[in-house]
């Protein structure tokens, strides 16, 4: 079973399991398919964690984020961030690209070592599915090219993102193929076993040189640097189940588990009443209290759950950040843009530069992400996780809420409306009764959407048992193979 972010990344991992190939050679054959297809959310230029829970062995967090770039470039040089202005509706933010926005890219890495460690296919066959994508074209769909939309400005940077992303000076049609030549020679490489990543010499000296030139601090000591970390899993009991998620130094889970721990002291109400309504929203609030003093870095999100008929189970969220607008040489691949990040250097929020953006170089920088597995007495395990930057905490403990004090099944639990604390207004999706928001209304300034959106979370889930649910709100898709 598989469910992800696009039907492609989806398709990918089902060809790896169709091959013979386990949960993790799916996982990371997803992972590069999502490259191609999901190129706004997950990029090989970016970060992400895989928690993989192999038959017979513990379960393991494979952490490949992002670490803060600078090795080996003189203490008095500054990045430098360009101010880009995004429209959301008749909103405005600001966001910081370019190459100073560039963190050392850890998803490359973290795929080739969770394929040699894991997998059993050849590698060669693990990349095909992305590199026929990238050679003979991808259609991203309208959930996709809604992103491309949004985030235009910063993709159309250079001439080989303008070409990508408004070919011929049009608006990306959501029906339009989308080829990446360069990533697919790239991806044949690797296929090969012709390339080391990011950290082989030529690359990275080419990379170094365009970042000193432009801006950036990724220096050939910080790709050489790359390291994937394998971490012993959070455990957060609730009511009875186990929930096995990312542990420190990111911060989802340990958020996540926060949150379940204030649920956990008052008795399970109806869902959708107002008092479960309000019980939700005290310890969101409560969550978002103490997010607020530990800074971490994470906008554009996807993730992919796979179980195979063997056991074996893959919860992966990956992340490029708001992408940068930057390709690393003549690869294909756009950076993140997550040294950029309003979390990582609060005063960017006020839309100024300031004199000081360094970070200490090669500490691996936090995050939202909470890639996680559910565990119930007497019921399979359920292998779950979000994209959608601070949402991410919200909407997978309502899909586990729901699963575990509603009893809801899969696709009930994660197409459930859902709410958000922003820290101002409740934030709620369509789909509650008007008793119950009335009733959190009078605790709670609250903001009723008209329809569903992807702010809420892309939380794509599969159950051992043969059940998948991709979350409608982020394009989610899913395949269920014979065992």
């Amino acid at each position: 079973m598989v469910a992800a972010g696009h039907a492609e990344t989806v398709a990918a991992a089902a060809f790896a399991l169709g091959a013979g190939g386990n949960a993790f050679d799916a996982a990371v054959a997803g992972g590069f398919a999502a490259a191609v297809a999901e190129p706004c959310l997950s990029s090989l230029g970016g970060g992400g964690f895989l928690l993989a829970h192999a038959v017979g062995r513990s379960p393991v967090v494979f952490d490949f984020f992002v670490d803060t770039p600078g090795r080996d470039v003189a203490d008095e040089i500054e990045p430098r961030l360009d101010a880009v202005t995004l429209r959301f509706g008749s909103a405005e933010q600001v966001f910081h690209v370019g190459h100073g926005s560039v963190a050392v890219p850890g998803c490359l890495a973290g795929y080739l070592h969770v394929h040699a460690r894991l997998g059993r296919l050849p590698l060669a066959d693990v990349v095909e599915p992305a590199r026929r994508l990238a050679a003979d074209g991808v259609v991203l769909g309208a959930d996709q090219t809604s992103v491309v939309h949004l985030l235009e400005p910063i993709l159309t940077r250079s001439d080989e993102g303008r070409g990508r992303f408004r070919p011929g000076g049009a608006v990306l049609a959501a029906d339009a193929s989308v080829t990446n030549p360069r990533l697919a020679a790239y991806l044949e490489g690797i296929a090969a076993g012709d390339t080391e990543g990011f950290a082989e010499a030529a690359l990275a000296a080419a990379i170094a040189a365009d970042m000193a030139e432009q801006g950036g601090l990724v220096s050939v000591a910080d790709l050489q640097a790359c390291r994937v970390i394998e971490r012993e899993p959070l455990r957060v009991d609730y009511r009875g189940a186990t929930l096995v998620t990312n542990p420190g130094p990111s911060v989802g889970g340990t958020l996540i588990g926060r949150g379940l721990e204030q649920l956990q002291g008052a008795p399970p109400e109806p869902f959708g009443s107002g008092r479960r309504l309000r019980d939700l929203v005290e310890a969101f609030d409560d969550v978002w209290r103490h997010h607020n003093e530990v800074p971490v870095a994470v906008k554009g999100t996807t993730h992919l759950s796979v179980a195979d008929a063997e056991g074996n189970l893959a919860s992966m969220t990956t992340s490029n950040g708001s992408c940068s607008g930057v390709m690393l040489g003549e690869t294909g691949i756009m950076a993140n843009n997550i040294m950029g990040e309003a979390d990582l250097n609060p005063h960017l929020r006020d839309g100024a530069t300031p004199d000081r953006l360094r970070h200490p170089a090669g500490r691996r920088v936090g995050s939202m992400m909470a890639p996680s597995l559910l565990l119930r007495h007497g019921q399979p395990p359920v292998v779950l996780g979000s994209g959608g930057s601070e949402r991410i905490r919200t909407a997978m403990t309502q899909v586990i809420v729901n699963l575990v004090d509603h009893g809801m099944d899969v696709p009930a639990a994660v197409a459930a409306p859902r709410v958000h604390w922003d820290g101002r207004v409740v934030q709620v999706e369509p789909g509650f009764d008007a008793e119950a928001l009335a009733d959190l209304a009078g605790h709670r300034p609250v903001n009723v959407w008209q329809v569903t959106d992807l702010y809420f979370g892309g939380t794509h889930v599969v159950a051992a048992d043969g059940v998948a649910a991709g979350d409608h709100r982020r394009g989610g898709s899913t395949a269920v193979l014979p065992a």
